[in-house]
């Protein structure tokens, strides 16, 4: 039974995906080092290193349903080695001798760090291709929602109008960066390794470069420029850009939830018949799908933070530092996938109040204004006197209840300067959006134009 919300067939999809969980198993993780082993014989053997028919045989046999994992796993428990009873079982498997060439020069992080690569490029491919999707979903949001006005908030509280397209943009834009952050941290980091016991490629001889080349070449992964076995820098980067993305769908799902209050009621994830929110209150839709995103984004930062701590290594080896990045890097692929999924069906699905976001623009009776007002006033009775001015009208009609239309009106030297008409006009808040409309455009031109979304 799963002891892990990871695997919990209950809580899983909260912290992983299925596609993700299987690019993590044991049976990929052995598979992605048999992967390198078969690499490894093919290209020692056209090089000559080794004979061709063991490499053949090798690769033919290279494959985890030809071992016992169970048993795998017992072994390595006994002889305390991560890799060993792995290899051990790949040998037994080739016919006539010829696992004798298995694993012939590399040293066990060679196999793990770049298993673990390939492990990672997959997820990455997987990763990217949702981070398009929630994407495309934040795009449409936007674009439908250019001038839909709504209540811009500072420090929790209602500050300007703004639009509800120009908050997604926001969004849209912020993951724009991290798509390619993580794209560029891939090109970067997606690298093998094959250097041997302490880094220096001894046991390979004069051909190293060259079978580097070709081994790294049949998997798929960027030639290191030198030995990352005690510089961990590769992992912790992407894992850092990983937490990004978690970061800003956080971001979202939290204010997701607070736009849900039903005091503001300004948007709802969806709903869908069935939908339970309370075991004893019946009336509740609660934003659990956001919740949910919220909590894995927290645990998502500590476990980048775990990746932090791997970077402190000793030597030429420390197997310490593995056994962190094998429990943190899994994760933070997982919960960033999870994340990832349940955002495209809260933003796929979200309910838009237009509405209630246009009723909440007068919940301060017009004090909203206050800026708009006072910029026209000080054309005429200059800047700072009009600060003071409107200052003064708007904390005495909070104080007292009063609508802002009139405790400006109610002033002498307001209503001198400013007719009731044009006031008016001026206490509108759906005209007083600024640029939010035009820099919405902005954002989904340079985004379309960036081609991350297709």
């Amino acid at each position: 039974m799963p002891a892990s919300v990871f695997d919990s067939l209950l809580l899983g999809h909260v912290w992983g995906t299925d596609e993700l969980r299987a690019i993590f198993s044991d049976e990929t993780r052995v598979q992605k080092w048999f992967d390198y082993e078969a690499a490894l014989a093919l290209a020692q053997a056209e090089l000559g290193i080794i004979p061709k028919a063991a490499a053949q045989e090798i690769a033919a046999k290279a494959k985890v349903a030809n071992v016992d994992l169970v048993a795998v796993g017992a072994e390595i428990r006994r002889i305390k080695h991560p890799l060993v009873p792995a290899l051990r079982a790949l040998q037994a498997a080739c016919a006539d001798g010829h696992g004798e060439y298995l694993h012939f020069g590399p040293t066990t992080q060679d196999v793990l760090d770049t298993g673990m690569m390939l492990q990672l490029k997959e997820a990455h491919a997987i990763i990217m291709r949702d981070l398009g999707n929630v994407g495309r979903e934040l795009y449409r949001l936007a674009e439908a929602h250019r001038a839909t006005p709504m209540a811009g908030r500072t420090h929790g509280v209602q500050a300007l109008p703004i639009t509800f397209g120009h908050k997604c943009a926001i969004w849209l834009a912020e993951l724009g960066r991290n798509h390619a952050r993580l794209k560029d941290s891939a090109a970067r980091n997606l690298v093998g390794g094959m250097t041997g016991a302490v880094g220096t490629q001894a046991a390979f001889g004069a051909q190293a470069v060259a079978l580097e080349n070709d081994l790294m070449a049949r998997l798929g992964l960027g030639v290191a420029d030198i030995a990352w076995q005690v510089a961990r820098d590769r992992l912790a980067d992407y894992a850092g850009a990983l937490g990004l993305v978690g970061g800003a769908l956080a971001k979202i799902a939290h204010e997701i939830i607070i736009l849900s209050h039903n005091e503001i009621d300004e948007v709802a994830e969806p709903f869908a018949p069935g939908k339970v929110g309370s075991s004893t209150m019946p009336h509740k839709r609660n934003p659990v799908i956001c919740e949910g995103v919220l909590a894995a984004g927290r645990a998502l930062r500590a476990s980048v933070g775990l990746m932090q701590e791997a970077l402190v290594v000793e030597h030429e080896r420390d197997a310490s530092v593995w056994r962190l990045e094998w429990k943190a890097l899994p994760e933070c692929c997982l919960m960033t996938g999870a994340m990832l999924a349940q955002m495209k069906v809260v933003l796929g699905g979200l309910e838009v109040h237009v509405d209630k976001m246009r009723r909440n623009l007068d919940a301060l009776g017009g004090f909203l204004m206050s800026e708009r007002v006072m910029f026209v006033l000080a054309d005429r009775v200059g800047k700072q006197s009009a600060h003071e001015l409107v200052y003064e009208v708007a904390m005495r009609g909070i104080d007292q209840g009063t609508t802002f239309e009139h405790g400006l009106m109610a002033d002498p030297k307001v209503k001198a300067a400013l007719g009731a008409d044009e006031l008016r006009a001026l206490l509108d808040p759906t005209t007083y959006v600024g640029l939010a409309p035009e820099i919405v455009d902005r954002v989904l031109a340079e985004t379309k134009a960036a081609g991350w979304l297709t």
